[in-house]
């Protein structure tokens, strides 16, 4: 690899770990604006979307300039397209992260729901999922990014159980509906981010094995369609 190159990735890489801390800060930020019916708080997860679109655009553009300048082959090549991936993950990510934001305003407008059906704990699952895919990433780990991809079961189901808890209290008594659709809302876009971060994994696993594996649920799973561990490889 040239040093030009190594620089160049160098660049890609502080990119990519400037839109990944903007992201997890401002996922963090929105679910405490909705636990903690902070209004203000919400409002600059909303504005800060803005600084994580002109970074994801930024990661983007320097993808590509690699690949159009240096032609990366083997486990350069796969690290971009990887990071290439990622970063619209990310980018969605951090939508969804306004998604919430957009749903605590609702629920500073309305009487404070008494419980918050699980919804702290499936924040904290989810964030930890998402940082862990990061890590995954970053340090070369495909036993974390089994981890990761394999905890995605388990936030469908908590999802499906807030869901149907607050649905119950609906049935019950309507006085708080709007506040507790925006509760419905939040339990399903935190599933979401957990859906992205499980794919993150799934990108780390093909750019440390060179396998894609996105459709293929025995992967980890013990069945006949998993393909043997290749030794995970960092750009040179």
């Amino acid at each position: 690899m040239s040093v030009h190159m190594q620089r160049e990735l160098e660049r890609l890489k502080k990119l990519f770990l400037g839109v990944s801390t903007l992201v997890e800060e401002n996922l963090r930020d929105s679910m405490k604006s909705a636990l903690e019916r902070d209004r203000d708080l919400a409002l600059r997860v909303i504005e800060k979307d803005h600084e994580i679109d002109r970074t994801e655009v930024s990661v983007e553009e320097e993808c590509l300039k690699l690949l159009a300048l240096y032609q990366p082959v083997a486990n350069d090549l796969r690290y971009i397209i990887a990071i290439l991936k990622i970063n619209h993950d990310l980018e969605r990510v951090g939508d969804l992260a306004v998604n919430i934001a957009e749903r605590a305003l609702i629920l500073c407008e309305n009487t404070p729901v008494s419980r918050d059906f699980g919804l702290h704990e499936m924040s904290a699952r989810v964030q930890r999922m998402l940082a862990r895919s990061l890590d995954s990433m970053l340090n070369y780990d495909v036993q974390l990014a089994k981890d990761v991809w394999l905890s995605d079961d388990g936030i469908d189901e908590a999802n499906r159980s807030t869901v149907t808890t607050i649905e119950d209290e609906i049935a019950r008594d309507q006085k708080d509906l709007r506040a507790l659709l925006a509760l419905i809302g939040i339990s399903r876009t935190l599933e979401r981010v957990a859906d992205h971060a499980t794919n993150i994994s799934k990108d780390v696993i093909y750019m440390i094995a060179g396998e894609i594996v996105r459709h293929r649920s025995g992967y980890f799973r013990g069945k006949t369609d998993s393909p043997p561990e290749r030794s995970p490889g960092a750009p040179a």
